[in-house]
Order: structure tokens, then C-alpha cells, then sequence
């Protein structure tokens, strides 16, 4: 090792980088795999997710209804206890004294919830977490922040001004690998209690899906004769749902798939677990090519060696301990590289993951990592340095075989076509946000906030018209909901000719007139809304909905839905409201007043601080302590594809990663090569040929070789690409030039690495290397 010091340092640079690397990976796998399964009953736990709708608008939902749950536990024997979540929004600002506070992630859940799960009270009693309709249990992180070193147990918290809940109970804060990420936890009894005086029984209301269920089974139950006992129990309830249907998701499963055991993040995980084995085993090819083009070099120790009396055995052994000498220096300083580099890929990945030697869980991963490539790498190279015949090699005559030159080829075409591979990869990914972007959504996002009204929506015409004083403020509008992204959906809509086995589900918004033009969306028929009174009775479809739901001539139709009676006054051109995985689904338009609480500004220059100061002075004036908060559509927007964009920059850095460390092992292959021919490099310069006829001619043996692997990788990356591409309901076709670019990166990058040591062996003195030799 310390006389071969070039080949040590490329070896150990190799293999460090690729160790710590899968390791930094494969820790970001283990993290995906474990959410929610430190719960001691989590094989036993199952969401219940309700699936509703006909045709195309077919679709899961993971809220639904609130008897179904606890009818199921009443009635079912196979089930041994139930919980349910309610997500808040009833209360919109929390204060304790002169403490404000609005971003807090808040539900209603039954008492049950801290039994079944692993969220155990650290102060208060598990087995009665709620003491009456008014207490409140909150994380050790939100009694921090609201009361901070004092006792939280029995400090009153104020929801709204207007209503107290006293704190019964503290928990530790939710795992970060967990799908439950709750500060605040209300009584459901209190929820259910509130809904009553709005004039809605929720424990009898089959037509609300605004409820999380989760069920705790026997391990013997039938998962499947399960679902359909459920539905049974509904249908007695609710006649009418003959298109719903119910599934049970496990929980462990909850993170990574959707209900019907679609990829919901599973794909990812896979596509990491391939590209962290992809790393190590080009760091792996990297030692095994080293080592066995070096084996000539050790040819005549390993025979004298043998000479003097050591066995096969005895030489194989050796080898192995010298490579296990060179991989735990590898290895620390792997585990310091993924140490130094863990807040790096945190932030790509967005991720919270803490290099902790102290958890066990660490080491099996790094253990798994170093022992897997360890084998994969020395066995080879000890059984070819063991099996010299010793006569052979001190006369001279040694020679490694063609067998083993084509092996080492083999090898160097494997490094780069997952090289290649990844190149592909990311240029494809790339090309796939660059469309999502750059794609017309059907409406104009750009240089629009949106403010939530709260308690300003009452008084919207005059802060709409003290906004649209300022010089920086284009235009305004309002609605119920973020136009990225809509959240509400009916299954009541009905029209004239409707199949009575139809069940179109809608997702609806409620606009005023000036939304169409502000969005510069295209009406392709019929008008938009005139805040006139009438317009209460009047329903605006995307050509989404009137396709579905087959109405021809739809404009002056009659329509209703959610109890609303009416007529369609228009049709809007379809646009994205959602992910671009998802085609474009049936959504209706509605004029409701009362239902406003969003604010939409379009701000004509790059400046946006005029109209910020004046939202939020308008804000303030009405809604006092509360945190003024908008979002830029443009932001919102991003977030949708955030996983994505994470995914591109892993990409980038992987591909990176994945070349470099071929080139390592190309360097250390081409100075071998440069070592082995020097006398015929003297030779040929002897006979006239020119630097770069000697350049050419090393050059040339190993870009055959990447020329091969572009020609491997071209198909298998189409094919696993494409496969990535189908989750996408709208995507970029791809093109050859892609594979083209990919392949000739590979070229210039392997060139440049090659030809520095070609160009340095074809300068040499021929008369020294000749007198060398």
C-alpha cells in the first residue's frame, strides 16, 4: 500500500466516496421505510379509506365519514378499536396571555388515539387524556412555546377569543418519521358538540368526508371480507352510496402507497436503493480492475512467496487482510465524509436525519454497506493474486489472460453504462420540470399572492378598492380556495339526463366575477358571473365536467349540486389545479358570498412591499392579533413539485458522484496501461510516430469501451425512464438528442481523464524507457 501510494490514494479515494455516499443514501431509504412503525400495535393498524364516483372521476378519499368508524367497532368482532382525526377548522388562532399563535397543525381526535398509537402522555393520564369536552393536549415543543419552562398542565389556552381549553395533557413531539404531525390535540367530542349547534348531527351524517379512521384488527382478520363488511354497515345507513366502496390501508404502508397499493413514494425509494447498490458497485469495480491489472506487478513476490513455502490459502488470505486493512481506512473516513455531508443532504433531500452512532440502526446500515462491498470486491482479486504458477512468473512469462483483460473491460463498460444511466436520468428528470413550469396551466400565476381574508372577509369591496389606489396592485379577486391546488369536491351534482348510476365527482370553488378575467382564463362558452344576486343559482363547468357527465349544449342546462338548484351560465377551457401526475378531473364553478375567505393580488411591477404594507394594514384592521400570512402562487406552485425538484438535484450530485469515481478507476487503469507499454511507446516513438499518434492509440482501447456502455445503458435508461415518465398524466416525449448529450459527456469526460496520462507517457524520453527497460 505505502509503496504503491497513487494506487492506494485512487483506491481508497474510490471507495470512500462511494461508501459514504450509499451510505448516506441507504440511511435516507431506512428513514422512508420506517415511518410509523415504532407503534407496538402498527401491524395491526389500518386506515380506513373510502373510495367514491363513476367512470374517470373514480377516486380514493382518505377522509371519511364519522359513524362508520365506530359502527364498524360496535358491530364487527374482528375489530378491536377504533380512532378517529378531524383536522381543524374551527379555530384559526391559539394565545395563552399576551402570546399569539397561528401556525400550529391542530385536530380533533378521540381519546383513543394515544392508546393505539405510540404517543404516550408524559404528564397527564393516557387512559383519560381529555378530562372533559374543553381539554386540550398539546407536544412538549408547543408547551415550550406557549408557557415556556413553567408546569403547561392546567394553563388555560385560548382559541379564537372565544373559547378556553385547559390543558390535560403533554406528549412528546411526533416522531419526524411519522405521517401524524399534530402540536395541538382536541377533544373530537367538543367538535361533534359544535357541529350540533351548526344544526349537523356528525355521529348519524353519512354525507361529510371530513374524518381520518383508523382501525386496530385481530391478526387473524380478512382484510378484504373486512371491507366488504363495512361497506354493508354503510349501505344500511345510506342506501344511496351504491358507488362507494371502502379499503384498509396498513398503516406501515401509509407513507409510500396509496390505498389501492399504488406508488405513492415506494418508486423513489427503490430508484434510491438502486442508484446507492449502482455507487458501491463502481467504487467495487473500481478496487477489483486496480487490482487485478496491478497483479502483474506483484507477480514475482507472490511466486518467491510460494517458493519458500506459503499455500494458496495462506497467499489468499493475505490479500484478503491487506484489502480489509485498506477498507477500514476507507470506511472511517466514509463514515466522516457522510458525517460532514449529512446537513448538506438534509437540505436537498429534505430530510432531519441525524448521523447518531449511538442508535443501532446506524450501524446495521453502514455494517450491511461496508460488509457488502467488501465481499463483492476482494474475493476475485485474492483467488487471481493466489493462483500464480511461481516458475512462470520469475522467468517472465506470467500473463493475466486474455480471460482476464476481458474481464477488466467488462468491468469498465458496467461502471460507465451506469454512468450513462444516471446521466440519462437526470437529464430527462430536468427536462420534466423544465415542462411542468414552463407548461400552460390554463391561467396566469405569475406575480399573484393570495392572502386568507379571515375576519376581513365581511368588509372585501372596501379593502379591494383601498388596494386598487396603490400603483403597484393590478388587479383583485377572492374565492374559497387556492386555485394551485383545489381541496373540495361534491358527489351530489345532477343534471338533466343524468344516468341514474352515475356518481360524478366534482371538485367545486366559489368565484366571484372578477376571478375569469383576473386568472385571464377562457371562457370557450357561454359568460361568467356577475355578483349579481341571481348568480346564486348559477354554475360555471371546465370542459372537464361537461364531457364527463356527457350534457350537450350544456350553457342554460339545468344543474345542481350540494342542494344548490340551478342552470349552467357557462364553460371555462380546462386548466391544471392540480399535480401534473394527475389528468385533469371534472371541477364547477359557484357564486356563494358567504363562502369567500381567500384574497387574490396581482401586483403589476417586481416590487411587492406597496401591496404587502397595505394587505396587511387592511388585515390588521380587522382581524387585530392575528399573524398577517400570504403566499406567492408562484411558491405554492413549486411545492407541489418540490419532491421532484429534490430529486433532480439528488440526481445531478449522484450522476457526479457515479463519474467521478469511474474516473478514478479509468486513471488508475490508463497509468497501469502507460506502465505496462512503455517499452512499445518507446519503440513506435523510435519509429517516428507523433505524440498524438501515441495519445490516440492509448486513448482509443478505453473509449471503445465507454462507446460500448453508452450503446448498454441507451435502452435501459429509455425503458427506465419512460417507466418513471408514466406517473405523469402530462410529460416531455423523449428525444434522441437526450441519449446523444448523455453519451457524449461520457466521452469528453473519460477523454480528459485518459489523456492526461496518455499524453504524459507519449512525452517520455524513448531512449529512457527502452534503457528501463
Amino acid at each position: 500500500m505505502i509503496r504503491n501510494k497513487f494506487y492506494s490514494v485512487i483506491n481508497i479515494a474510490g471507495l470512500t466516496l462511494g461508501l459514504a455516499i450509499g451510505i448516506l443514501i441507504l440511511l435516507w431509504v431506512q428513514d422512508e421505510l420506517s415511518y410509523d412503525t415504532f407503534h407496538k400495535n402498527a401491524k395491526n393498524v389500518y386506515r380506513l379509506d373510502i373510495q367514491g364516483g363513476t367512470g374517470n372521476t373514480k377516486q380514493i378519499f382518505e377522509f371519511g365519514v364519522a359513524p362508520i368508524a365506530q359502527l364498524a367497532k360496535q358491530e364487527l368482532p374482528e375489530v378491536t378499536e377504533e380512532a378517529r382525526l378531524c383536522y381543524d377548522v374551527n379555530f384559526s388562532m391559539y394565545k395563552y396571555q399576551d402570546k399569539v399563535f397561528a401556525d400550529e397543525s391542530v385536530a380533533f381526535a378521540d381519546p383513543s388515539l394515544f392508546s393505539m398509537f405510540d404517543f404516550p402522555l408524559i404528564e397527564g393520564n393516557t387512559s383519560k387524556p381529555f378530562a372533559d369536552n374543553n381539554s386540550v393536549v398539546i407536544t412538549r415543543k408547543t408547551a415550550k412555546k406557549f408557557f415556556g419552562d413553567t408546569n403547561p398542565m392546567g394553563k388555560v389556552i385560548v382559541a379564537d377569543d372565544k373559547q378556553n381549553f385547559t390543558v390535560s395533557g403533554v406528549i412528546n413531539d411526533m416522531p419526524k418519521n411519522s405521517d401524524f404531525q399534530l402540536d395541538i390535540i382536541l377533544p373530537l367530542s367538543y367538535h361533534f358538540k359544535f357541529m350540533l349547534t351548526q344544526g349537523q348531527d356528525m355521529s348519524n351524517n353519512f354525507g361529510t368526508l371530513d374524518y381520518v379512521a383508523f382501525l386496530q384488527l385481530k391478526p387473524e382478520a380478512s382484510i378484504k371480507n373486512l371491507e366488504s363488511k363495512i361497506l354493508k354497515i354503510h349501505l344500511k345507513h345510506n342506501p344511496g352510496d351504491t358507488d362507494a366502496s371502502y379499503l384498509l390501508q396498513p398503516l406501515t404502508k401509509m407513507h409510500l402507497y396509496t390505498a389501492d397499493l399504488n406508488d405513492r413514494g415506494i418508486g423513489t425509494v427503490r430508484i434510491f436503493i438502486a442508484i446507492a447498490l449502482l455507487i458501491l458497485v463502481i467504487a467495487c469495480i473500481n478496487y477489483v480492475n486496480l487490482s487485478t491489472a496491478r497483479s502483474m506487478l506483484r507477480s514475482k513476490e507472490i511466486s518467491m512467496r510460494k517458493i519458500v513455502g506459503a499455500a494458496k490459502l495462506h497467499l489468499f488470505m493475505q490479500f484478503i487482510i491487506e484489502t480489509e486493512v485498506l477498507f477500514t481506512i476507507a470506511a472511517l473516513l466514509a463514515i466522516g465524509v457522510a458525517y460532514a455531508l449529512m446537513p448538506v443532504f438534509n437540505n436537498i433531500s429534505g430530510k432531519q436525519m441525524v448521523l447518531d452512532l449511538s442508535d443501532y440502526h446506524i450501524w446495521l446500515v453502514i455494517l450491511y454497506t461496508i460488509a457488502g462491498t467488501l465481499i463483492a470486491s476482494s474475493i476475485y482479486p485474492a483467488l487471481l493474486l493466489s493462483s500464480f504458477e511461481p516458475l512462470k512468473a520469475l522467468k517472465g512469462k506470467i500473463s493475466t489472460g486474455i480471460g482476464d483483460a476481458m474481464f477488466r473491460k467488462i468491468l469498465v463498460v458496467g461502471q460507465f453504462s451506469f454512468s450513462v444511466i444516471l446521466i440519462i436520468g437526470t437529464i430527462v428528470i430536468t427536462g420534466q420540470l423544465k415542462y411542468i413550469h414552463s407548461k400552460d396551466l390554463g391561467y396566469s400565476k405569475e406575480h399573484v399572492f393570495s392572502v386568507w381574508m379571515r375576519d376581513m372577509a365581511p368588509h372585501y369591496d372596501a379593502v379591494r378598492a383601498e388596494l386598487m389606489k396603490q400603483p403597484g396592485v393590478a388587479d383583485v379577486t377572492r374565492s374559497n380556495q387556492n386555485i394551485v391546488r383545489f381541496g373540495g369536491f361534491t358527489g351530489s351534482a345532477d343534471w338533466d339526463g343524468k344516468d341514474p348510476k352515475q356518481a360524478l365527482m366534482l371538485h367545486v370553488i366559489t368565484i366571484d366575477k372578477d376571478f375569469v378575467p383576473f386568472f385571464k382564463m377562457k371562457m370557450i362558452a357561454g359568460a361568467s358571473f356577475t355578483n349579481a344576486p341571481n348568480d346564486t343559482a348559477h354554475f360555471i363547468l371546465n370542459e372537464a365536467a361537461v364531457k364527463e357527465s356527457g350534457i350537450k349544449d350544456p350553457v342554460g342546462k339545468r344543474f345542481s349540486m350540494n342542494g344548490i338548484k340551478g342552470s349552467i351560465i357557462g364553460v371555462v377551457k380546462d386548466f391544471h389545479y392540480a399535480s401534473m401526475r394527475e389528468k385533469i378531473t371534472p371541477a364547477a364553478f359557484y357564486y356563494h358570498p358567504q363562502y369567500f375567505n381567500r384574497m387574490y393580488i396581482k401586483i403589476s411591477g417586481a416590487d411587492p412591499s406597496a401591496a404587502l404594507a397595505t394587505a396587511e394594514k387592511e388585515f390588521k384592521q380587522y382581524n387585530g392579533q392575528y399573524p398577517f400570512g400570504y403566499a406567492f402562487l408562484d411558491e405554492v406552485f413549486d411545492n407541489i413539485y418540490k419532491g421532484e425538484s429534490r430529486q433532480a438535484t439528488l440526481f445531478d450530485y449522484f450522476s457526479g458522484v457515479a463519474i467521478f469515481i469511474s474516473c478514478l478507476g479509468l486513471l488508475g487503469l490508463a497509468t497501469y496501461t502507460a506502465q505496462v507499454r512503455i517499452r512499445e511507446i518507446g519503440v513506435r516513438k523510435v519509429l517516428g510516430a507523433s505524440v498524438a499518434n501515441i495519445t490516440g492509440m492509448l486513448s482509443m482501447d478505453f473509449l471503445k469501451l465507454v462507446a460500448i456502455a453508452i450503446v448498454i445503458a441507451t435502452p435501459a435508461a429509455w425503458y427506465l425512464m419512460n417507466k418513471w415518465l408514466q406517473d405523469f398524466a402530462y410529460r416531455i416525449n423523449m428525444h434522441w438528442w437526450m441519449f446523444v448529450a448523455a453519451g457524449a459527456l461520457a466521452i469528453v469526460i473519460a477523454f480528459v481523464t485518459i489523456s492526461y496520462q496518455a499524453i504524459k507517457a507519449a512525452l517520455m524520453n524513448p531512449v529512457k524507457s527502452l534503457r528501463s527497460e
